[in-house]
C-alpha cells in the first residue's frame, strides 16, 4: 500500500519540525546561553546587546519544543485512527504572532553581530568557536538566524499542499481549510510589520540626508522615488546638477551640498503634488526634458 498524499505532507511537517527545534535549541540553549554567560561575566559585550541579539528566541523555542512538536507527534503516531492535523495546527497559529517581534528585529540584530564582532574580538572568538562545533554544520550564526525568519512561510506552503492533497471526503478538511486560513492571516501579519518598518527606516534615512527640516519629517509620507537631475537655465543655456525627492504629497527640488557635514542636501523649494503639472519637451539642444510646473513655481529640467 503507498502511503496517501496527505500523509507524506503531514509527516515532511513533522521532520521539518524535528530539525526546526533542533535549530532553535542551538539559537537559544547554546549561542544565547553562551553568549549571554561571558556578557555577564563582562568579557565580551555588554548583556544588553546579547539580549538585542537574539529578541526573543527563548519564548519562540519554549513554544516549538515544549507544545507544537509533541502535539504533531502526537498525532503522528495515531494517524491510522485519527488523520488529523488541522485542529494541532489552529492551535498554534495565533502563537505565531510571536514572531513579530523577531522579524522586526531581524536586521538589526545582523548588523549588531557584525558591529560587535569588529569591536570585540573576545566575542568573535566565541562565536567563530561554537560555529566550528558539530552541531552548527559549517554554518555561520547568522544563517541559523535566518531559520525563524522562513518558517511561517514553509508552514503555508506545506499546509496549502497538504490541503490539495485531501481527499474532499477527509474528516481534517474542514480544520485544515481554517487552519490554512489563519497561518495566512499571520504570514501577512508579519511581512506587513516588516514593510512598514522598512519604509519607516528608509524614510528617516531620506530625512537624514535632507538636514531634519521640522515641516518636512512626517512619518505617513511615502518616498516614491529619488535622483539626480539637470536644471536648465534658459538665461545663458547651460544645465546644473541638481536632486529631486518625489513623495506622495510633495516634490522637493534640491541641491547637493558641496561639504556633507550632517545633511547630504539643501532643500531649495518644494512643490506640492496637489495641482502640479508635468509636461514633456521637444527641445533638440537639451534632449530628455520636461517641465514641472507647481503653485510654487515652474522648473525645466533634463533627466539622464
Amino acid at each position: 500500500m503507498q502511503e496517501p498524499e496527505e500523509k507524506k505532507i503531514a509527516l515532511e511537517l513533522l521532520e521539518t519540525e524535528q530539525a526546526y527545534v533542533n535549530r532553535l535549541h542551538l539559537l537559544d540553549q547554546i549561542f544565547y546561553t553562551e553568549l549571554m554567560k561571558e556578557a555577564k561575566n563582562g568579557k565580551t559585550v555588554p548583556e544588553e546587546v546579547v539580549k538585542m541579539i537574539f529578541s526573543n528566541i527563548s519564548s519562540i523555542y519554549q513554544f516549538h519544543a515544549q507544545f507544537f512538536l509533541p502535539e504533531l507527534q502526537k498525532r503522528m503516531e495515531e494517524w491510522s485512527c485519527n488523520p488529523r492535523i488541522g485542529d494541532v495546527i489552529q492551535k498554534l497559529a495565533p502563537f505565531l504572532k510571536m514572531y513579530g517581534e523577531y522579524l522586526k528585529n531581524f536586521d538589526k540584530a545582523v548588523e549588531l553581530i557584525t558591529f560587535w564582532s569588529e569591536k570585540s574580538p573576545p566575542f568573535q572568538e566565541l562565536i567563530a568557536d561554537i560555529q566550528k562545533r558539530k552541531v552548527c554544520a559549517n554554518l555561520t550564526l547568522q544563517h541559523h538566524m535566518l531559520e525563524p525568519v522562513q518558517r511561517i512561510p514553509r508552514y503555508e506552503l506545506l499546509l496549502k499542499d497538504y490541503v490539495r492533497k485531501l481527499p474532499p471526503e477527509s474528516p481534517d478538511r474542514d480544520d485544515a481549510e481554517k487552519a490554512l486560513e489563519m497561518i495566512f492571516m499571520v504570514a501577512k501579519h508579519s511581512n506587513a510589520a516588516i514593510a512598514e518598518m522598512e519604509r519607516l527606516q528608509n524614510l528617516w534615512a531620506v530625512y537624514q540626508r535632507l538636514g531634519l527640516e521640522d515641516d518636512i519629517v512626517d512619518p505617513s509620507n511615502e518616498l516614491i522615488k529619488e535622483g539626480p537631475i539637470q536644471k536648465i537655465s534658459t538665461r545663458n543655456n547651460s544645465t546644473s546638477e541638481k536632486y529631486l525627492f518625489l513623495f506622495n504629497n510633495m516634490l522637493l527640488y534640491c541641491v547637493p551640498k558641496v561639504i556633507q557635514v550632517g545633511a547630504e542636501f539643501q532643500v531649495h523649494l518644494r512643490i506640492n503634488v496637489d495641482g502640479m503639472k508635468v509636461r514633456e519637451l521637444n527641445d533638440t539642444q537639451f534632449p530628455h526634458t520636461f517641465l514641472v510646473s507647481g503653485k510654487q513655481r515652474t522648473l525645466e529640467l533634463q533627466a539622464r
